[in-house]
Order: structure tokens, then sequence, then C-alpha cells
């Protein structure tokens, strides 16, 4: 039993990790879905798979609870892997597993247990289907990924050769956590300062007394710049115009489905960055910005002057100082929130790669995504009624949230049996209901959608377009 457990001391939750327990609503519960496709995986397999590596890591024998003092992480001590693990005996095509999996969206998850359970449908045709679901509070993408990364192995004979983490005690963390949300909202930006060279409130009086007159003055400068620059960020995020009125924009059912697209080459995708010097990723930009061009449904005088946005989450954990990077393997959420401009309105392909790979290199640039991670996790401290401006701040920006999950580039192996293909579904919060995700994975790269009904009624055209932007963008000749 670890130290965590035998403490007197509640377990409390970071809060960066609270926020998503906090921020959540019944139309838009937090959760992250998972599906693979595993050759030839059984039930039993999978269980005993499960009990030897899965559980290694104390924090999925928890479960959130939330206290006076805030959220806390308490064990589960009746826990019994059959609460979180159901096989489904019925025989699927692809058109009724995506009908089934979309009805798991719909379907909470136990609070009065850990917030995560897999579904085996052993007979799905193309391969065993394997679907997580686990609350974001216990980790985002990339740590999860990590997870994953560590129990599935290279070859079907490999076993895993560590995995798991017991749950450290985050009462001596707190303070640093938390005044590292402070900083990153403030002008100081603490442990940022690698990008700007700034130094200021880094030395010590005596340190900075010995300094000659010339050093002292470059490092105040370069402190004056570093908070106008934070500043400049903050009053940007605030004062960024909110989306157009559009279907996109209806109120929510709090009903959603979801579809995902068939693997496509990640040649294709690094042929058309190389060929117009961008990214991938700005390329997978441009394909949603073509869907949701089209999901709009407005007439084409008020396209010209809309305003769309995908709400972007950033890998933040090689900006953080190193007393604040996660432990390897250790689950939870180090990520912020890039607000990207989708060029809706322009009228040709290559015109919308143009003006994401612009809007994409401006806002690398930017210290966004650490001040979003601050304010997200400042958030969760604050009482309800102060809760929603925040919200609103990061969700009443945006019509989409867009993800991109870089897999392995060779196969992997759960329990011995090849993992054929991964999809994953990003949860939306606020009043977002459209969710699209892109997963890389064994040379391969596949579109994911997920859509409250009220928002987008045909998921299936919108894949289509994603995929016929790349078939565009493909057969566009060279610059």
């Amino acid at each position: 039993m670890s130290d965590a457990v035998n403490d007197r001391e509640p377990l409390r939750l970071l809060p960066m990790d609270a926020a998503w327990l906090n921020l959540e609503s019944p139309q838009n519960p937090l959760t992250i879905t998972v599906l693979m496709r595993v050759d030839g995986l059984s039930f039993w397999e999978l269980r005993a798979f499960l009990q030897r590596y899965w559980l290694t890591w104390e924090r999925f024998r928890m479960m959130p609870v939330e206290r006076s003092c805030g959220w806390c992480w308490e064990r589960d001590r009746h826990f019994d892997l059959a609460n979180h693990l159901v096989q489904v005996p019925e025989a699927m095509d692809e058109a009724r597993l995506q009908q089934w999996v979309s009805a798991r969206l719909n379907q909470p998850l136990r609070s009065n247990r850990p917030r995560w359970a897999f579904w085996l449908v052993p007979n799905a045709k193309g391969g065993a289907a394997l679907l997580f679901r686990i609350h974001h509070c216990y980790g985002d993408g990339m740590s999860l990924l990590d997870v994953f990364d560590s129990i599935c192995t290279r070859s079907a004979d490999e076993r895993p050769a560590t995995c798991g983490n017991r749950e450290h005690h985050t009462a001596r963390r707190w303070p640093q956590v938390l005044q590292a949300c402070r900083d990153a909202v403030s002008a100081g930006v603490r442990g940022w300062r690698e990008s700007s060279g700034a130094a200021a409130g880094g030395v010590s009086g005596s340190q900075h007394d010995e300094l000659p007159e010339s050093h002292q003055a470059g490092a105040m400068e370069r402190g004056v710049m570093a908070g106008l620059r934070a500043l400049n960020e903050m009053t940007g995020m605030v004062t960024e115009e909110e989306d157009t009125p559009s279907t996109l924009r209806r109120t929510l059912l709090g009903r959603r489905h979801c579809r995902w697209s068939g693997p496509l080459p990640l040649r294709r995708f690094l042929s058309v960055a190389r060929r117009y010097g961008c990214s991938p990723n700005d390329v997978l930009l441009a394909c949603v910005a073509a869907a949701m061009r089209d999901a709009m449904a407005v007439p084409a005088r008020v396209l010209k002057q809309s305003v769309v946005h995908a709400a972007v989450p950033v890998d933040i954990r090689r900006s953080l100082p190193a007393s604040l990077r996660p432990a390897p393997q250790m689950p939870g959420n180090y990520f912020g929130t890039v607000f990207v401009p989708l060029p809706v309105d322009g009228g040709f392909a290559l015109e919308r790669l143009w003006r994401i790979k612009h809007e994409t290199r401006r806002l690398k640039r930017s210290w966004q995504p650490v001040i979003a991670w601050g304010l997200s996790g400042l958030a969760s401290l604050l009482p309800p009624s102060l809760r929603r401006p925040i919200a609103d701040l990061f969700y009443r920006k945006a019509s989409a949230v867009v993800s991109n999950v870089p897999g392995t580039r060779e196969p992997r192996y759960l329990a011995g049996r090849r993992v054929l293909e991964q999809m994953f579904w990003v949860p939306q919060a606020g009043d977002i209901g459209l969710g699209v995700s892109i997963v890389s994975y064994a040379g391969n790269v596949q579109f994911g959608v997920v859509a409250d009904e009220a928002v987008l009624a045909d998921p299936d055209a919108f894949l289509d377009r994603c995929v016929k932007e790349l078939d565009i963008l493909s057969d566009s000749p060279a610059p």
C-alpha cells in the first residue's frame, strides 16, 4: 500500500486535473474515448492483461471524490475489475459498430467507481474491437498514449519491461503547481523564460547587486519585455473575436454520435507538407477547415465574413520547469489550448492551407498554451459561480476542438495480439458540440468526429469532405 493511502491527509487532485471535473456539464461530459482493433483478442486474454499491467497504475484503482478541501483521489476499497470490463458477444459490421460506439459515448461512467471502463467486441468484422473510455481528470491524451506505449509491445512474444506508477502525495507539490499557474497568467511567466531569454525575478537581491550596471539594465529590459509580451498574449485571448453564429453553434442536445474514416497513408500528408513547406498538422487542419466550411450551412455572403476557430490542445511538458514536469509514465494533464482561426471564407484549398500555415506559425511562438494551462488550473480553485467566465473565455471562442495525437510508427501488440488500428475521440467542453480527432499509427492516419446531434446531423459527410480536401491538395500543382 502506498504512502498516499497511509497518509491521513487527503490526496488532492492537482488543479489542472480537477479542472476537468469542475468545468464539465451533463451535455458535455469530459471523457476521452479510444477504439482499438486488436486481431484475435479474447476476453480472458484482455482480463489477464489488464489485471497484470493496467492496474499497476495506482491512479486507476482510485476515483475522484469531492471533499471540503476540493477534489481528492480516494481508493476504491471494493475495487473489482469486473465493474470496468464488459464483453459484448454480438457480431457487428462497421455500420453497426459505429452505432454501438456512439451509444457508449452517451452512457455516463459511474461516479461511485474509478471513472474508466473497457468493452470488448470479439466478433466485430475486421478484428476484435476494444473500446476504452476514461474521464479527462485521470490524464490527457499524451499521458494516456504514454501508458499504452509502455504496455503495448513491439512484438507478439515481448512482455512490457516496466510499467505502472504509484500515486505520490501532492501536498508538497501543491505550492509549486499553484505558483506555476499564477506565474503562467501573470507577467512573470516564471519557468518559461527560455523562449525569450528573460531573467527578471530569477535573481536574488544579493546576486543582482553584484551584477555590472549594464547587465542589470539588460535583465530589467528583458523582464519588462517578458511582462509586456505576457500581457499582450493574455489580452489577445480575452479580446479574440467570437465565432460567427452558425449551425455549429446551436444549443446542445446532449446526444452525440461518432464516426471514423478508414486508414489513409501518412505519406500522403507528408508529401503535401513537403511540397508546400508546411507541417503535416497544417495539412490536417486545412482538411478540417474545408469540412467545417461546408458544415456551417450559411449563405455565401455570410461565409465571406465568417469567423471560426478551432480549439487545439498543445502539449506543454517540455515548456515546464524541470520540477513541475510529470514523472515518466505518470498520468496527468499538461497541455494548454490555442485558438486557431480557420479560413472557412477561403474559396480554394491552397488558400486555406497557406493561411493556416501562417496562423500556426504565429501561435507556435506564443505563450497562449502555457497561459491557458495556468488559467484552467486556477479556475478549478474558484467557487462555481466564478468558473463560468473563465470557461466562456475558452469555449465561446471556438466551434470545434481539433486534436492530433501521434501514435507509434511501427505496429504494437496488446496481450500478444497485433493492434491493427487505433482511433480516439476528443471531449468537448462548454458549448462546443464538435470534436475532430486525427490519429497516426503504423504509417496510417485516421480522422474521427464526434458531434452533438444539434450541430452536425451527418458526420459521414463531414469525414468525406476531410478526405476530399486531402485529394485536392495532393493533386494541386507544386508552387
